[in-house]
């Protein structure tokens, strides 16, 4: 089986979190250039590289598929690792319908007839179907494509950034492009842009899921982790920064407004056509990427009895086959339905389990202090605790901001608590059926002790 090497892995790390700066339009629309900047740049130092460190650990004591779901399962117990699965494939049916219209929008951009009348539904079809078949060659063959989707997803940019410094010299304060736009929108609301940047922040815990694909994760992980946010980060700010002197007024960003900003820049089209194409390819990216990590979770449930074993079944080259398909196949349903994207849900869910992953954290400093530990959080106990305190404060936030919201005819909160107690009732119906058989609990107390 040819495993992920660390370039592949950064590549498939940053479409897990990021589709570039596609999707950071409402931040500007929101908060306006300057403080757009400030949170783009301030919200990973507390939500990111936090969460990196965390995963850096966790990730490189137990490279095990499933990731985050082992290691929540190993220090709090099935009860909370199940919760933890739950929470994750959850907000997965919320976000993975977006990817393949992401890709339809974009596409009708360049010829409407393409994505008119039922053509619009064959499309996602037909992203799903080409990332299932992606998938099924291994992990090995979605890292490498991740890295040339990277560099045409973000050639486009390159362009704006290159128009952007070409004008710069001449008077970055008053050139013909128009004045630096610092200004901030009348309407705008920074919690709502503050959410947005959240969402454009989340998953990163998700490459941990394919550690048993990953060549040498113990060192291999955390310098995905570190490369990863550094990449992520100067893809959202340059942008941004450079489209600042293009004279838009930030209260007329809004989705798709990158194609104008291009356009304004190289004086022509063209370079915005090129940014149409590279929105297509980021809903691929993103969807195969993702697909990846969501159909390990199945697998590694199934080898613990939590699901049934048929999801264990892998191919020759490793793949979860069966896992794959199914999570496919529900993703294919959920796209037919006309599920808006609402970011706080997606938070919610999202922030609850990575909540779970920095309480495991902790848990397993004081549980198993001699484990070994290829990269450890510095600080000791108080250090881990710290780590997850700028995290959580940010979850917090983003579920008080969601208060007003409503999804479904429902506030989103109650929507959002109604998903998460979905969990410990499924999993108590397990349990009292005689569903639930902890295979890897069995395993674990038949092996011989190891020393650590």
């Amino acid at each position: 089986m040819r495993k992920l090497r660390l370039l592949p892995l950064v590549a498939a790390t940053y479409f897990m979190v990021s589709g570039g700066p596609y999707g950071l339009e409402d931040i500007i629309g929101q908060a306006g250039y300057l403080r757009g900047l400030l949170l783009l740049a301030l919200v990973p130092v507390v939500w990111s590289f936090p969460t990196a460190l965390m995963i850096g650990e966790l990730a490189s004591a137990m490279p095990e598929e499933g990731g985050f779901y082992v290691w929540v399962g190993r220090a709090l117990g099935p009860f909370w690792g199940f919760q933890e699965a739950w929470l994750s494939l959850a907000a997965s049916v919320f976000d993975m319908a977006i990817y393949p219209a992401l890709f339809v929008a974009y596409l009708s951009q360049f010829a409407p007839a393409l994505t008119a009348g039922h053509r619009g539904v064959f499309w996602p079809l037909a992203v799903i179907v080409a990332c299932v078949a992606w998938n099924l060659r291994g992990a090995y063959s979605v890292g490498q494509g991740s890295i040339w989707m990277f560099a045409l997803l973000l050639a486009p940019f390159g362009g704006v950034l290159a128009f952007g410094v070409w004008h710069m010299p001449f008077n970055p304060f008053s050139h013909p492009l128009g004045p630096l736009n610092f200004s901030t929108p009348a309407t705008g609301s920074m919690t709502t842009a503050l959410l947005v940047v959240l969402w454009n922040l989340m998953g990163w815990d998700n490459a941990s899921t394919v550690a048993r694909e990953v060549e040498n994760p113990q060192r291999n992980y955390i310098l995905a982790m570190i490369a990863s946010v550094a990449l992520v980060t100067i893809s959202y700010v340059l942008p941004i920064a450079v489209v600042a002197f293009t004279g838009i007024a930030p209260n007329h960003f809004a989705t798709g407004t990158w194609v104008g900003a291009a356009n304004v820049l190289a004086g022509g089209h063209w370079l915005g056509n090129l940014v149409v194409a590279g929105g297509a390819i980021t809903g691929v990216a993103m969807f195969n990427a993702l697909m990846l990590s969501y159909a390990r979770v199945p697998a590694a449930m199934a080898q613990d009895g939590l699901l049934p074993k048929i999801f264990t079944s892998r191919m020759r080259n490793g793949v979860p086959w069966v896992a794959v398909l199914v999570c496919a196949l529900g993703w294919a349903l959920c796209s037919g339905f006309s599920f808006e994207r609402l970011i706080e849900l997606d938070v919610m869910l999202y922030g609850l389990s990575l909540i779970l992953e920095f309480v495991a954290l902790v848990a397993l400093r004081l549980r198993e202090p001699e484990m070994q530990r290829p990269f450890r959080v510095p600080g000791g106990l108080p250090g881990v605790i710290a780590l997850g305190v700028g995290p959580t404060a940010m979850i917090m936030f983003a579920l008080y901001a969601a208060r007003d919201e409503h999804f479904a005819g429902l506030p989103a909160l109650a929507f959002g608590l109604m998903v998460v107690m979905a969990g410990p009732l499924v999993y108590g119906l397990m349990r009292a059926t005689g569903l639930y058989r902890n295979r890897r609990a069995v395993a674990e107390s038949a092996a011989p002790a190891t020393t650590p």
